[in-house]
């Protein structure tokens, strides 16, 4: 009895089979067939389920059970559709209260119980929080992840549940959190949270889930992993040889290891799925494995302690079924649960209406745990191949797609399943009964039928089923746009007003979509009243704005609707010039913003208008205006489209004379405090624009500058800048306009550690960026932006500030220049800064006094520097005194306190003081009283030649003259000095530098001694002022005055310390001493040239001890005359004083010497040696290998130390030519320079010492210059001006067709010199070889691989190599009527006659052996002294004997016996060639018989075999004669006549095939196609050996079988050996064939063929050359006919010989037919009529297979199938071509097959099908055969071998290991255990793993004991 069951407090029983409950459509059966089908799965259940299952019993009574099943019988017949009721508390309302379902009572009270009718399915309506469910996400958003569930369910995790932990992520990416660790495609088991109405729609519920591990695997121990077991875990942390994964449960951990290849890299939080390997329950540590494979095929196993509650979605079970129902079938697993599969989960999606007959009880099946209900218990399950395969099935449609062609799989009472003809493979579909009509249809059957083709439209897709959603009705193929994936933008539709509000129109499309028309799109002009304007139900016409998550939006603009212009959708298609249509959606002062369509935005600057100047934007346009413009530029990837309404521009380009870096002039147009805009003067509108920064490098001159300046004003040298369309950017900064020439607008102009001047073009909190030229941009970080770390960039630096940049790195690859504005790297070298200062006051000056008379702003005039003005005191402050002049109105002067020179002066008196000063638009005088001033300008004045005296003062002031200063008065930008040395000169000198100008100034008090240099002397650039440049600015640290006193000896080899002002590319500008300036060349910082830069540890404004080396150049300008320098270690160390420093001039050939790269073009590389002396390498010098050959120019950076050997040295040119490797003294070799163009050698070097560089073996660097002709080889460049040449044969190591492919010319190549001679004519050639096996060609890395290159030919290059019968290749060099050449090397041709060309007739040897063909032959004579050697082309025989030895008569006598073959029948006797040789006899026609024979012909054919007597052997001629008289055959001597032993029978037997050494050379492909078949038949002889796993049975390991089966094994030796015998005599016939088309050639007309014909009725052979023949010549008709000839001739008996020419035919329907089925069909049925049916079938089908025809095959094979129903044969060819086609319903055949086929063909069949399913389907397949074939007979060890063949081919280990221990777990005899472990143990030898070696052998021990005892 069963036991009482334990029930919950709920009122619930725990009953681990209740798992089933009605679905609310029922569908209808017939109660005959429920019936029978009950009660044939109630004695299943009873025969194989055990009693009582865990909490399968019952506690209610048989009439109580029996009540409740008719009331449940009841319901379903009446058809009741209500859905459960859920009371508030949860519990389920029923009306009888019941604690049984359907399946309970199936174990239970035997056949009185009833089984489940339905399927479970998982509805909106039946799902429920707690429910766990298997899914497929779909989308991955910021917040939150989209699942498909099954039943085409869509549910919601949030970003907090998709995850236990979410303590892992940087804040920046928070939302790519989720992107980064799920992805789309990936199942996921996960769990119902709750349900809530969706707000939008009614009747549709919100699902929410949770994919938290710890809500999943609650109730998980960890007694509940087992290994083997699938779990799902996250990656909690990613460690350094694996990941910590986390489970959900806090006491438990797992990892995961790294695999070695680095192909498995995780990310945390990911959600992965693993198979446990290893659990420490010590530490509760569970170890996995994630491999797909294995995860994908582990099945779990049948557990004792397994629990409803471990259940999880996903995992994958071992199955039963135990009944068939309505809508699906009923599956057992794990021992006591069950599960049910509906309809759209079964094994074949397309499954039609005879499923049912496809699950057979207690068939095995592999399913998917697809939802578990743990209220009802409730289990669905899921056969669909992909998700068993844990892949979600993929879906080829899309919605809205239109299939015209479907075709009708299946009708049920809800719906229809269709085959939707998707590629690459066809789609399910499924369309319910309320989408099969407009009207409703009762009854789809008489409707539709099966196989029949409509018209379907997919409405939506069930991820989870890999199913589509259709509907048949007509209002769904109206309309464009079906879904929201059918509308693009621009596209113009209908729509139907539905509703219209303030924002606007709610529109609706033919399809049904629903679109919003906005207000402002409703109408050209505003809309107030959108109720009036637009009606509710009317149709308009719109056009798609865009669509955008779902929401489209529309528009009704006529202009919009009716533009026949582009449509700009997206950033891509905005291409420069294009015009379109868009709508304002902002207006600005600077310009407006325009839309276009789906969301793509530009902006119109305020030139691009088209306005007039000083007119506002917002007057002419307004907010939602439809526009047409015109894209001026684009940038795709920052998004951004400029655009213009001027729809013709006026280009730059018609001013040629303006470009980047003109200086232009233009009057200015508007005034804005950002920006002024004014007209360029040029041949064009041209506009420019003048930022507020640009107007002066001083940020406060600008900004008065910009309020002084009025429309109309003409600007005068302004710098372009950057030229965008028709708008010029300008600057009229003094720093740019100066160094114009040297500003970089390209990445190429740029060279490190060079200084120049930009502008800050935009600040961040990371670092500055500065612009130059055009868009030409570096990058200063923050680090290198300021000298102080901490300070504030913001308060560093402004937008717009003019900036001295260092060069620190360009990167060309990234577009990226590395700036430094640090000043002790950027300080000013000249006193521009300051000067730019007195010249923008001046300017401001004049904007101030434009409107005063010329009279009034001749002031300044009357003052200079210097001067004494007089003065009356005016007034006396506490600052000093302010004075005013006679005659000069609004002029004030001040003399500051200081200044006063201790004098006490009142209002009114009159001063005569010193000018220091003049500020023009301040319009004051700086005066000064002091004495020593005064006494200086006194003493000029007085003196008549005082000018002269001061400017001769001044000349003794030179430019870069360091001065010890005083410092008279401290300006704000500015400091006034003098100099007391040269007589109290008054000097100007700025504060701050352009790099400073926002930085704390340094602070200077009245009186303080400074240092400064002078920059510039008095002239009118510097508005009359001596300019100097301070040594604080400048960065130098020598401020005491006794060093800036301190001369320089300024003599060569004297050591000086300089001062760096400059740093170029290749020297770097010092000053030193007083005011000399120098030079250190590149080459004079290093003893040694490095790969490292030299200038990198200096830098502007540093201090060096360097020594003077030589003297500058002498030159009219003094600024330009620079000192040599050197700072090399080893001339500073020298401490001697060197009176000459001489630079190196003499240089010998082979010398080594170092230079640095300065510069590189295509060919050339040059390099710096020292000051003078430059040198040269060749781009072919360089480097060997092509890589690094293409790679020229990047292996050279500007800079680079480079070394090499000197070749020649022109003394006068002061030029080098450098190689790269070292030169040797070899006899043999050639100058690269030995071309005319040589350079001239000194006299001191020998023209043959400068020759010695390319030798024999030496390993070059190449360029192919042209490929020549024909087999002329390659000509390739090996320098300036030498060339060497490449043989054919020398192109590659492996004898390929076409050496050629892959080369071309300019191609870079690594070669080898073989020769250098010298040709007649007297120039020198040189041999080179390409081939990689040669020494020192192959790289180190591939050297051991071309040691093993097994394709690796050698080449003879000596004919003493050569020997008679050698088998060699070589290229056609040249063919002729009687033969042609063979290139066997670059040195050995060969010659081949016409005759030994080919085995068959060569009509035209130049069509055939054209120039360059490969060949291969063996060499028949070889002479030495006249180096001839001649080959033959033709095949031999595969261990054929010679001719010599063929013909060698001495192995026969007088009276022998032959056996022999008849070659030829002729009217005077036979020929016949004797077997094993290749010798003829001749049996003359008086010798053939006893009696007379009147016609031969009649009596013998060619072929037949025979024996003979040998009567005469004539050794001089070579003749047999013979002799076949029965008189002659019969005198004892049978023993002769054996004519081969058994040895010489098993060697025969190995022989290669006939045909296949004949070698066929068609000249058509219709030739070759009609002995293909032949070809293919003949080698079908040597059929491979098959097992008859029928028959293996008897051979197994068993003695006295074995012992029983010897006395038959003598018979099976003798039928072998006559099966032998008849294989040898039909290759004696195919030879024979042979014989006649080989001797004396093949025939070359028709005739000649009839005369073969005529001899050789019988063979087809013969036949089919006559047929390919005709075809050669075009002649189909002729064909035809032979072939009827051929049927007509051959005798009935020749069956092959007639199935031949049958076959023939069909290839020549095939291909020449009209048409080719048809014509091929009506010889398939003529030939069924004359041959054996199933081969001809087999020889048809083998045609179609050749020809790739697989639907005729296909076609072919059903109707074969249906002929030969019992042939196993048959089967495996249509189970093939399934596999072949990867056709899915293979099972169907299968099970068709069985049915067919005789009983004792089934194991047969089985076996080989489960092989080809493990060769070319699916492995699972295959496995499912081989169990269900050992199921039953489990005792053949050949199916276990088989079996464990396949498994062990596919090498997964565990599976082929738990094999194994099933196979020796059997219960057989010793002898068969002894094979099975004998094959355990070898595979475990294989693997190399010696535990499992004990392992098997301990096993085998134990075998052994148990079997003893």
């Amino acid at each position: 009895m069963a036991p009482p069951s334990r029930k919950l407090p709920n009122g619930k029983r725990n009953d681990s089979t209740k798992s089933f409950k009605p679905s609310k459509k029922p569908f209808k059966k017939t109660k005959d067939d429920d019936l029978a089908a009950r009660s044939e799965a109630m004695a299943l259940q009873l025969e194989d389920v055990p009693d009582f299952p865990r909490g399968g019993g019952t506690s209610l009574s048989k009439k109580e059970r029996e009540k409740i099943h008719e009331e449940v019988d009841a319901e379903f017949e009446a058809g009741d559709e209500r859905v459960t009721k859920r009371s508030k508390g949860g519990k389920i309302k029923k009306r009888v209260p019941r604690d049984v379902d359907e399946l309970g009572s199936l174990f239970d009270g035997g056949l009185t119980g009833k089984r489940p009718r339905y399927a479970n399915k998982i509805t909106t309506k039946n799902i429920s929080a707690g429910m766990k469910l298997l899914g497929v996400v779909t989308e991955v958003n910021q917040k939150d992840i989209v699942i498909s569930l099954p039943g085409g369910l869509r549910g919601l995790v949030r970003a907090s549940e998709a995850l236990d932990f979410t303590d892992f992520g940087n804040e920046d990416d928070e939302n790519e959190l989720l992107r980064d660790i799920f992805s789309v495609g990936q199942l996921v088991p996960c769990i119902v949270l709750q349900l809530d109405d969706d707000k939008k729609e009614a009747g549709k519920r919100k699902i929410w889930l949770s994919l938290r591990l710890s809500l999943l695997h609650k109730g998980f121990s960890l007694d509940s992993f087992q290994p083997g077991m699938v779990v799902s875990a996250n990656v909690k942390s990613v460690e350094d040889h694996g990941y910590i994964l986390h489970f959900g449960m806090p006491s438990i951990t797992g990892f995961i290891k790294k695999n070695n290849d680095g192909t498995q890299e995780l990310k945390t939080g990911q959600l992965i799925q693993g198979v446990v390997t290893n659990i420490d329950k010590e530490r509760k540590i569970v170890r996995l494995s994630s491999d797909p494979d294995s995860v994908a095929k582990c099945v779990t196993k049948d557990l004792s302690g397994m629990s409803f509650d471990l259940l999880i979605p996903g995992m994958m079970v071992n199955s039963r079924v135990q009944s068939v129902l309505e809508n699906g079938i009923l599956l057992g697993f794990l021992m006591y649960f069950t599960g049910t599969v509906d309809l759209f989960h079964l094994q074949n999606p397309l499954s039609n209406k005879s499923w049912k007959d496809e699950y057979n009880q207690t068939k095995m099946v592999n399913a998917r745990i697809l939802f578990i209900d743990p209220s009802t218990r409730a289990v669905g399950l899921t056969l669909n191949p992909h998700l068993v395969g844990n892949k979600a099935p993929p879906l080829h449609v899309s919605s809205g797609d239109i299939f015209d062609e479907a075709k009708v799989v299946r009708v049920d009472k809800s719906g229809l399943l269709l085959e939707l003809p998707s590629k690459p493979v066809s789609t399910p579909a499924y369309v319910s009964t309320y989408d099969g009509a407009e009207d409703e249809v009762k009854k789809l059957e008489k409707k539709f039928k099966e196989g029949s083709r409509i018209r379907v439209r997919v409405l939506g897709l069930k991820q989870m089923e890999g199913l589509g959603v259709g509907t048949l009705k007509e209002s769904a193929f109206e309309g464009p746009a079906f879904t929201h994936s059918d509308v693009k933008p621009g596209m113009v539709t209908k729509a139907k007003v539905i509703s219209v509000d303030t924002f606007g129109a709610i529109v609706q499309f033919p399809g049904g979509l629903k679109a919003m028309c906005p207000l402002q799109h409703m109408s050209e002009f505003e809309v107030t009243k959108p109720r009036k304007k637009f009606k509710v139900g009317a149709e308009l016409i719109y056009r798609v704005l865009g669509c955008k998550s779902k929401r489209i939006t529309v528009t009704c603009k006529k202009t919009l609707v009716k533009s026949k212009l582009p449509i700009l959708s997206s950033y891509a298609d905005a291409t420069e010039g294009l015009v379109t249509h868009g709508w304002i959606t902002k207006i600005e002062k600077h310009g407006c913003f325009v839309r276009f369509y789906n969301g793509v935005q530009g902006f119109v600057a305020r030139f691009e208008l088209g306005l007039e100047p000083g007119s506002d934007p917002g007057s002419v346009f307004h907010v939602g205006e439809v526009v047409k413009c015109r894209v001026t530029s684009a940038v795709h990837g920052t998004r951004r489209i400029n655009l213009s309404f001027m729809i013709k521009p006026t280009s730059v380009s018609e001013d040629d004379s303006i470009k980047l870096g003109s200086i232009v002039s233009g009057v200015i147009d508007s005034i804005t405090p950002q920006a002024v805009t004014l007209h360029v003067k040029s041949k064009g509108l041209l506009k420019g624009t003048i930022s507020a920064e640009h107007l002066a490098d001083h940020h406060d001159q600008a900004k008065l500058m910009i309020s002084l300046l009025r429309p109309g004003f003409q600007l005068d040298k302004l710098l372009v800048i950057d030229i965008e369309g028709n708008s010029l950017t300008l600057s009229s900064k003094y720093s740019l306009i100066k160094f114009a020439e040297e500003l970089p607008s390209d990445f190429s102009q740029l060279q490190r550690n060079s200084v120049v001047h930009g502008y800050v073009c935009n600040l961040i909190e990371n670092g500055c960026f500065v612009r130059f030229m055009g868009r030409l941009t570096g990058f200063a970080p923050r680090s290198k932006a300021i000298d102080e770390p901490r300070a504030d960039l913001s308060q560093s630096f402004f937008v717009g500030q003019s900036v001295r940049a260092n060069i620190v790195d360009v990167n060309q690859e990234k577009s990226r220049v590395t700036l430094s504005l640090k000043q002790s790297s950027c300080a000013s070298v000249d006193a521009s800064f300051v000067q730019e200062y007195f010249l923008t006051d001046e300017k401001i000056s004049a904007l101030q006094s434009s409107d005063i008379t010329e009279s009034e702003c001749s002031w300044v005039e009357k003052f200079s520097i210097g001067s004494l003005m007089k003065g009356t005191v005016q007034e006396k402050n506490d600052l000093g005194l302010v004075v005013n002049f006679d005659n000069i109105n609004n002029v004030l002067g001040f003399i500051p306190k200081y200044h006063l020179g201790g004098t006490s002066l009142e209002n009114g008196s009159v001063v005569q003081a010193v000018v220091l000063d003049i500020s023009r638009a301040e319009r004051l005088v700086d005066l000064s009283l002091r004495p020593e001033l005064i006494n200086s300008s006194t003493k000029e004045v007085s003196n008549s030649q005082s000018k002269k005296k001061r400017k001769r003062g001044s000349k003794e002031l030179e430019v870069h003259q360091r001065v010890s200063a005083v410092v008279e008065i401290v300006k704000e930008q500015y400091l006034i000095l003098s100099i007391p040395e040269h007589n109290y000169t008054i000097g100007y000198a700025a504060i701050s530098d352009y790099n400073t100008q926002k930085l704390p100034m340094k602070q200077f008090s009245t009186g303080q001694s400074v240092v400064a240099s002078v920059e510039a002397l008095q002239n009118p650039l510097t508005s009359g002022r001596l300019l100097l440049l301070l040594d604080s600015v400048s960065g130098n640290s020598e401020t005491s005055s006794k060093r800036a006193k301190k001369k320089s000896n300024c003599e060569v080899g004297s050591v000086v310390q300089a001062e760096i002002t400059e740093i170029k590319p290749f020297e770097v500008r010092v000053n030193f001493g007083q005011s000399f300036r120098g030079r250190i060349h590149i080459t004079e910082v290093n003893d040694v040239g490095t790969s490292e830069e030299p200038f990198t540890k200096f830098r502007v404004g540093q201090s060096v001890s360097a020594r003077v080396v030589a003297k500058p150049c002498h030159t009219d300008n003094k600024k330009s005359q620079l000192w040599e320098l050197s700072v090399k270690p080893a001339i500073l160390r020298d401490s001697g004083e060197l009176t000459e420093v001489r630079e190196q001039l003499e240089f010998v050939s082979g010398e080594r010497v170092c230079g640095y790269v300065y510069k590189v073009d295509k060919e050339w590389v040059w390099l710096a040696i020292s000051r003078n002396v430059t040198a040269r390498i060749f781009i072919l010098d360089t480097a060997s290998e092509a890589r690094e050959l293409e790679e020229f120019e990047g292996r050279f950076p500007i800079g680079k130390a480079v070394s090499g050997y000197v070749l020649t040295y022109n003394k006068e040119k002061k030029t080098l030519r450098l190689v790269q490797r070292p030169l040797l003294n070899i006899q043999k070799s050639i100058a690269n320079d030995g071309g005319p163009k040589t350079d001239s050698l000194d006299s001191t070097i020998r023209v043959d010492d400068a020759t010695l560089f390319i030798h024999e073996g030496d390993i070059l660097g190449g360029r192919i210059s042209k490929i020549l002709p024909g087999v002329g080889g390659l000509r390739v460049q090996i320098g300036p001006y030498v060339f060497g040449r490449v043989h054919f044969t020398e192109i590659n190591d492996s004898w390929v067709s076409n050496p050629l492919d892959g080369l071309h010319e300019g191609q870079f190549v690594k070669c080898k010199v073989l020769e250098i001679s010298n040709s007649s004519k007297g120039t020198l050639q040189i041999e080179l070889s390409l081939r990689s096996s040669l020494d020192g060609m192959s790289s180190d890395n591939l050297s051991e691989a071309s040691c093993n290159n097994v394709g690796v030919c050698k080449r003879v290059e000596r004919i003493e190599d050569l020997s008679p019968d050698m088998g060699i290749e070589g290229y056609v060099k040249n063919t002729m009527s009687k033969g042609c050449f063979i290139m066997l090397s670059r040195t050995l041709d060969a010659k081949v006659l016409l005759s030994n060309l080919s085995d068959t007739f060569v009509k035209d040897p130049e069509n055939e052996f054209p120039v360059g063909k490969l060949v291969t032959g063996r060499v028949l004579n070889v002479e030495p002294l006249s180096k001839r050697v001649e080959i033959t082309l033709k095949k031999e025989k595969a261990g054929g004997p010679s001719k010599s030895e063929s013909y060698d008569l001495k192995q026969f006598y007088v009276g022998d016996i032959i056996s022999g073959r008849i070659k030829r029948v002729e009217a005077y006797g036979l020929f016949i060639e004797i077997g094993q040789t290749s010798m003829v006899g001749l049996c003359h026609k008086s010798q053939l018989s006893d009696d007379h024979i009147e016609d031969i012909h009649v009596r013998y054919e060619a072929g037949e075999t025979v024996r003979a007597k040998i009567l005469k052997l004539d050794e001089e001629k070579r003749r047999i004669s013979l002799g076949m008289k029965s008189s002659y055959l019969m005198n004892g001597d049978d023993d002769k006549a054996e004519p081969r032993s058994e040895e010489n029978t098993d060697e025969a037997s190995m022989e290669c095939d006939p045909i296949n050494d004949f070698g066929f050379q068609e000249t058509n492909s219709g030739t070759s196609l009609a002995l293909a078949q032949i070809e293919s038949r003949a080698k079908a002889s040597f059929l491979p050996v098959e097992i008859d796993l029928g028959d293996t049975e008897e051979a197994e390991f068993d003695n006295n079988q074995n012992q029983k089966l010897k006395g038959d094994d003598k018979d099976e030796k003798s039928k072998r050996r006559e099966k032998q015998k008849d294989k040898e005599e039909r290759e004696k016939k195919i030879q024979a064939a042979e014989g006649r088309l080989l001797e004396n050639h093949a025939p070359e007309s028709a005739d000649e063929f009839e005369k073969m014909v005529r001899s050789s009725p019988n063979s087809s052979f013969v036949w089919i050359k006559y047929m390919a023949f005709m075809l050669s010549l075009a002649d189909i008709e002729k064909a035809r006919s032979i072939a009827e000839r051929a049927l007509r001739t051959i005798n009935i008996r020749e069956e092959e010989e007639k199935l031949n020419i049958w076959v023939a035919y069909f290839n020549l329907e095939n291909e020449h037919g009209s048409p080719p089925e048809e014509a091929v069909k009506k010889v398939f049925e003529r030939a069924r009529q004359y041959c054996d049916p199933k081969k001809v079938y087999n020889a048809l089908l083998g045609v179609y297979e050749r020809t790739e025809q697989y639907k005729l095959a296909d076609k072919l094979l059903d109707e074969m199938i249906k002929k030969f129903k019992q042939s196993c044969k048959v089967w495996l060819r249509k189970i093939q071509s399934y596999l072949k086609q990867d056709e899915e319903n293979i099972q169907s055949v299968v099970n068709r097959a069985l049915l067919c086929l005789p009983r004792h063909k089934h194991i047969k069949f089985i076996s080989q099908t489960a092989i080809l399913e493990f060769k070319c389907g699916v492995a699972d397949r295959g496995r499912s055969l081989f169990e269900g074939v050992l199921r039953e007979y489990p005792k053949r060890t050949d199916l276990w071998s088989v079996y464990l063949d396949q498994e062990i081919r596919l090498g997964e280990v565990d599976v082929i290991r738990s094999l194994f221990e099933r196979a020796i777990s059997l219960s057989l005899p010793p002898k068969k255990m002894k094979f099975l472990f004998k094959k355990f143990l070898e595979y475990e030898k294989a693997g190399g793993d010696e535990e499992r070696v004990e392992y098997v052998k301990q096993r085998a021990m134990e075998y052994a004991d148990s079997t003893l005892a």
